[in-house]
């Protein structure tokens, strides 16, 4: 039933939910991953050097997972099945292999731990936990026992390395997008009939009416090699004699596409799962005067977990450098993919789009099915191909991203706040640098704080009879004074017991500590400002601190309680009487 009521359609007849563990024919098994767009990778279980009922175990952990909605690509399950591979290997080479999961030793995991890999490990033992037998026991405590994590190796770019980075991928687009809206504007005036029909320019427009409608151009029919080259007179036409790069007038290549990823992780800093999944946004005019367009992006980002999967993010094209003019030419670098794919595939909307060369299809699965010649998305093979032909090193996007969060943003994208301190901020060399100056100024700030004036004493409810008693508290070390006389015991004033940690204040002290208050408040009123600050201005913070943790109502509650015997010792402080 719908949210408003309505019953569900139905799949159609014969409709099955497909078997995710089958036999290979050769009484082994296959799991089949499906992943969010529905297609299917195999992994065979037969092929682990381990017991068949050990295979049989495993088989049914791995495909438990096996879901879109727990591994939504193939990627997931390739990482996962490369370390149970490695598990597979470790349990062949132990003097006595198990036969299955409840023949697992302690030491075993514990050998597995120490030297393997941490990754894989942390993979397999949220797999293994999955089975009932390794739910309770000391296999299980092991392979649930936390470890340190690992801090991440991948250090954030320099600024200058990043910038690089960024004004490459600038040039590469806008080159890119440049082009494309050139031939966009030829084939307008062609459509307008701006040309005369026979004459060159004529047969460019031609040619690009057609690209624009079916993303090829016509062909001839196969030659010795096998192929099938572009007519001649496109050819001749867009000076192309081999009519291998025509289709470049309207479509952006792969490594176009992945300088286009480059400046969304730049800017928003998404991964790469992220971008190769963005819809194309929805465009609302601003209800201002200046008509600026706001695109809602609705994001997926789904290592974030079940049920948090999708975000929206609102962005205006306010001008030059703003987040919304990128997405403004994004959408104009794929316009004309974006309409071919839709005939093909009607509901496709992925924003970054890209067409290949023609038998050259490459493989990758990990945004969306491929649409005719059209891919989507960006991988890190063509953002290391696109770096290398712009003169820098490997794919930019992970120690980009991380540039972008820990030195940018400061701040998540698709995970928490905690894994984004423990795992990008914390561990960064170029943070931890920036933060030389603030950690030393914080340390500045704390120990002027530490130099401030505040009550050490500490406070009690009731008095101690191994206490002796001073003029404004009572003392637990008169012979452990950190103001040591020259002949033993304290050398301090009594106004200094207030900044002592061996005094003690308990509420009988309160009337006289609040009366001395008081008179050293009437004093500053008669005294030169710097001389008052110099003389009683510290043993005032004190007692004004003391005012504070008591509150204001026990504080006037002593002030009524003060006798005659309080106002004499207050004055004989504050004449130096008891200091003689």
């Amino acid at each position: 039933m719908s949210a408003r009521g309505r019953r569900a359609s139905l799949p159609a007849a014969g409709h099955a939910r497909p078997e995710r563990v089958v036999e290979d024919g050769q009484g082994g098994l296959l799991v089949r991953h499906y992943d969010a767009e529905g297609r299917v990778r195999e992994y065979s279980f037969a092929s682990l050097p381990v017991a068949e009922p050990m295979q049989r175990s495993l088989a049914t952990l791995f495909a438990a997972r096996c879901t879109p909605g727990t591994w939504a690509s193939h990627e997931t399950s390739a990482a996962a099945w490369l370390s149970m591979q490695r598990f597979a290997k470790f349990l062949s080479l132990q003097q006595e292999p198990p036969r299955d999961l409840d023949g697992i030793t302690v030491r075993a995991v514990q050998q597995w731990r120490e030297n393997g890999d941490q990754r894989a490990f942390d993979v397999l033992s949220r797999l293994l936990r999955g089975d009932p037998r390794l739910q309770t026991g000391p296999v299980a405590d092991e392979l649930a026992r936390r470890r340190k994590a690992i801090r991440g190796a991948v250090q954030s770019y320099s600024q200058a390395e990043f910038d690089r980075y960024a004004a490459a991928a600038r040039r590469t687009f806008r080159t890119a997008r440049q082009r494309i809206n050139d031939n966009a504007r030829h084939l307008e005036r062609w459509r307008d009939g701006d040309f005369a029909q026979g004459s060159k320019e004529w047969v460019i427009g031609e040619g690009l009416d057609i690209l624009a409608r079916t993303g090829d151009l016509p062909r001839s029919a196969e030659d010795k090699y096998g192929k099938h080259q572009v007519r001649k007179k496109y050819r001749e036409a867009f000076s192309d004699p081999a009519g291998n790069v025509i289709w470049q007038r309207l479509f952006l290549t792969r490594e176009e596409a992945a300088a286009l990823g480059v400046l969304l992780m730049a800017e928003f800093g998404w991964n790469l799962s992220v971008i190769s999944r963005v819809k194309v946004p929805l465009a609302s005019p601003d209800p201002g005067e200046d008509r600026h367009p706001t695109y809602r992006i609705e994001l997926e980002k789904p290592r974030r977990g079940r049920g948090r999967h999708y975000e929206t993010r609102n962005v205006t094209d306010h001008g030059a450098g703003s987040p919304g003019r990128l997405i403004t030419h994004a959408l104009q670098a794929t316009r004309f993919a974006r309409a071919i794919i839709e005939e093909l595939a009607p509901g496709t909307d992925r924003l970054v789009a890209w067409r290949t060369r023609a038998g050259r299809l490459t493989g990758h699965d990990s945004a969306h099915s491929s649409v005719g010649l059209f891919f989507f998305g960006v991988d890190s093979g063509a953002a290391a191909k696109w770096a290398k032909t712009a003169g820098l090193g490997g794919s930019p996007f992970q120690r980009g991203r991380r540039t972008v969060l820990a030195i940018d943003r400061r701040e998540p994208a698709q995970h928490s706040q905690d894994t984004h301190d423990r795992y990008y901020v914390l561990p960064d060399k170029r943070v931890q640098a920036g933060a030389v100056e603030v950690i030393a100024a914080g340390a500045e700030d704390a120990a002027d704080l530490a130099r401030q004036a505040v009550l050490a004493a500490e406070l009690r409810e009731h008095p101690s009879p191994a206490d002796l008693e001073t003029a404004v508290s009572d003392c637990a070390g008169f012979d452990d004074s950190p103001w040591p006389s020259p002949d033993g015991g304290c050398g301090a004033s009594f106004l200094m017991c207030l900044a002592c940690p061996n005094a003690r204040i308990h509420p009988g002290h309160h009337p006289r500590l609040a009366w001395l208050h008081q008179a050293l408040a009437s004093l500053r009123s008669v005294l030169p400002p710097g001389a008052w600050a110099t003389q009683w201005g510290d043993a005032h913070a004190r007692l004004e601190d003391l005012r504070q943790r008591l509150g204001d109502g026990p504080w006037s509650q002593a002030l009524s309680r003060v006798n005659a015997a309080d106002r004499a010792i207050v004055t004989h402080l504050l004449t130096g009487v008891l200091d003689a």
